[in-house]
């Protein structure tokens, strides 16, 4: 674990819900657990979300970050597009991807190789920051190659892939790494539970404590993983995801 105060700040920065990545706006399915009564207590909650970290979270999520995180410090750029595919290809329900992949088009934009080119020369700083970077794998910038590949359609983005290669860039560890985006996950949709005014302060803080040690159990668990033991088994969750969508009353878009 690193001690680097510019890293600290990142991880708190990355994991603090004042980021502007459109976390806010999804529930994963959260909200039609709620709308369908399946969640009555402070307990239920815990439950929930320690089954998203078990089953969602650490063995896909958090191997796809890892995973991605070791590619970007090896400047394995194929590696880097192939655990982004691979995430994309688990990730069953379409709202989930779509979340996903828009708050890693953000995160990338706000803090990738440069910070999101506008203007008239915009296009050729890119183009020419794609053509030196684009050897890839071995002496390029494997971030900007990586963003390039990103806003061209190439890859499709997914947030812990984008997590994986930022933090990598600014000094995180891997385990680092993970219980931030582990610990951001959990706020978030604890975050969510509240503003759907079935929670207060006080017991979403006590979720949020009783949580910890699955958070640090699932991670150090899921850390050193390979890319093809990436999965996903949470079908309840995902028919929720599904079902969410077409429900008569929305406070989140996933």
């Amino acid at each position: 674990m690193t001690t680097d105060p510019s890293s600290f700040l990142t991880a708190l920065r990355l994991s603090d819900s004042f980021l502007p990545v459109g976390g806010y706006t999804a529930s994963y399915g959260l909200e039609q657990y709620i709308n369908e009564d399946r969640i009555e207590d402070g307990e239920d909650l815990r439950e929930l979300l320690a089954a998203y970290l078990r089953r969602v979270v650490g063995p896909c999520e958090t191997v796809a970050l890892a995973n991605a995180h070791a590619a970007s410090a090896a400047g394995d750029r194929q590696r880097l597009l192939a655990v982004d595919e691979r995430l994309h290809a688990v990730t069953m329900p379409r709202e989930f991807r779509e979340s996903s992949t828009k708050a890693g088009a953000k995160l990338c934009e706000l803090l990738g190789p440069d910070a999101s080119p506008s203007g008239a020369n915009a296009g050729d700083e890119r183009a020419a920051r794609a053509e030196s970077a684009s050897p890839a794998a071995d002496g390029g910038d494997l971030t900007a190659a990586f963003a390039d590949a990103i806003e061209t359609g190439a890859t499709p983005g997914h947030y812990p892939v984008v997590f994986g290669v930022v933090t990598q860039a600014r000094g995180l560890e891997r385990l680092e790494a993970c219980l931030s985006h582990a610990y951001s996950f959990v706020t978030g949709l604890l975050g969510a539970a509240q503003r759907l005014g079935r929670f207060g302060h006080t017991e979403i803080q006590s979720v949020l404590e009783a949580l910890e040690p699955v958070i640090t159990a699932v991670c150090e668990r899921h850390v050193d993983d390979d890319a093809a033991a990436m999965a996903s088994f949470a079908p309840l969750a995902e028919i929720m995801g599904m079902r969410h969508e077409r429900a008569g009353r929305r406070l989140f878009m996933s």
